[in-house]
């Protein structure tokens, strides 16, 4: 019955379904059990210690539900509870900062590469540790683009007041020669056409969101947990505040309709 369990993935917001959208054309056969903190948000001004307390309150919940892996699909989360909370589970969790890691160290020619992520993720300095044991030789520059995730939130992925904001925090990073930019919030690959034009088409850009559902793969084989038969997949969302919104939301950017999307009080857990 493991095999046929849901995987659990969760972020502060919307954001997750960037890693939601990757799961479901990388890993079709798996259902998907979704959690977006909407009433907490955002994450990445917050505490280290009240970061670790919503993530346990979550992962609390989703094991409630039954799944057998889950993924943090928040690179806030990934920087401050990972280590903690995966002591504290039996079974697979992953994180999307070491993926997205991984793959930026390998893709920088001249070593030179940008880190873009909330005020948490940038502070902690989890890119500049993974990436440096990656490749040793690698210079990491980092800027935290506080604005991006509500403005993701409210929509305005497209709006001129997102792309002027993300000139003035990107032109930063610009003058250090980067070739390689790490989108360092699961929100962000929703801005990739905004961003792509400020840093124009010789810097790669890394969705770590595209990684991660590739290093769940290899793990649910590693594990034996893969879905190996051919299922209706049975997908559901839930929030802390605003189902609706983030519903419609959901539907503008996942391959499937998502019905129904449930609130619930997280703080119970």
């Amino acid at each position: 019955m493991a095999n046929k369990a849901p995987i659990g993935v969760f972020d502060s917001g919307v954001g997750g379904l960037t890693v939601v959208k990757e799961i479901m054309n990388q890993i079709p056969g798996e259902s998907i059990i979704y959690f977006g903190d909407t009433a907490r948000l955002p994450y990445g001004s917050k505490s280290k210690e009240t970061v670790i307390t919503y993530t346990r309150q979550i992962i609390r919940f989703l094991m409630g539900k039954g799944v057998k892996a889950l993924v943090i699909a928040c690179n806030t989360a990934s920087a401050f509870a990972l280590e903690t909370v995966k002591e504290e589970v039996d079974i697979p969790i992953i994180g999307v900062v070491k993926p997205g890691a991984k793959v930026a160290a390998q893709t920088s020619k001249n070593g030179n590469i940008g880190v873009i992520g909330t005020e948490g993720t940038i502070q902690s300095g989890i890119y500049t540790e993974f990436l440096s044991k990656t490749n040793p030789n690698v210079k990491v520059f980092g800027k935290a683009c506080p604005l991006f995730v509500p403005l993701v939130e409210e929509g305005l992925i497209d709006d001129p007041v997102t792309l002027e904001m993300a000139r003035r925090y990107i032109s930063d990073l610009l003058k250090y020669d980067i070739d390689t930019l790490v989108l360092g919030c699961t929100h962000y690959p929703l801005l990739r056409k905004t961003i792509r034009k400020i840093v124009g088409e010789k810097i790669a850009l890394v969705n770590p969101a595209y990684e991660t559902a590739r290093t769940l793969n290899k793990v649910l084989i590693e594990k034996g947990l893969e879905n190996d038969k051919i299922l209706k997949t049975d997908h559901k969302f839930y929030v802390s505040d605003g189902a609706e919104k983030f519903k419609k939301f959901a539907n503008s950017i996942l391959p499937c309709e998502v019905v129904e999307t449930r609130d619930i009080n997280i703080e119970n857990y």
